[in-house]
């Protein structure tokens, strides 16, 4: 069993080296990171009010599935750059240390994004089943936007050490 009580309990490695803070304050990646993930987000919440109208009228249809479509080509877009991202600032594709959990359940809410197209294209799932496939895809996107948002908040409290001190970023 590890001591936890020790003068390291409660540490952790900081998010970013100075090398890495650096990295990603320079890159145009961050930028399209920055305008992407509130673009994906704004279409999230306008395809789930289409899917769930759909789901509670039996109407539009078309159009929940359209923002579907949307809303996973939003989904890739933002997986592909978040990658490039992750290459410019760590040296890796995917499953850089900070974002190590955030990319293994990035997955987890690609698939099911994907198995939405694949039940759209296919005709695999009745309209309702690929409606609620929709619907479990975007509580594993709501998840995962939680987890970038924790990094996001630890980011900005280790850039302003004294804010963080202070509990004025809480």
């Amino acid at each position: 069993m590890r001591d936890t009580a020790g003068p390291m309990a409660g540490h952790r490695a900081p998010l970013y080296t100075p090398d890495e803070r650096r990295r990603r304050d320079a890159s145009v990646w961050t930028i399209v990171q920055g305008v992407l993930a509130p673009l994906q987000f704004l279409v999230f919440l306008i395809s789930c009010i289409l899917v769930l109208r759909f789901m509670l009228t039996g109407e539009g249809w078309m159009a929940a599935s359209v923002s579907v479509v949307v809303k996973t080509a939003l989904l890739y877009t933002i997986m592909v750059t978040g990658s490039i991202w992750e290459k410019a600032v760590f040296g890796v594709w995917l499953f850089a240390r900070p974002f190590f959990w955030e990319d293994v359940f990035s997955f987890a809410v690609l698939a099911l994004h994907s198995a939405c197209l694949w039940a759209l294209f296919t005709g695999s799932l009745d309209a309702r089943g690929q409606m609620w496939l929709a619907l479990a895809a975007y509580a594993t996107y709501v998840v995962n936007a939680g987890q970038f948002l924790l990094k996001l908040r630890i980011a900005r409290r280790e850039a302003m050490p004294g804010l963080a001190a202070s509990g004025a970023c809480s």
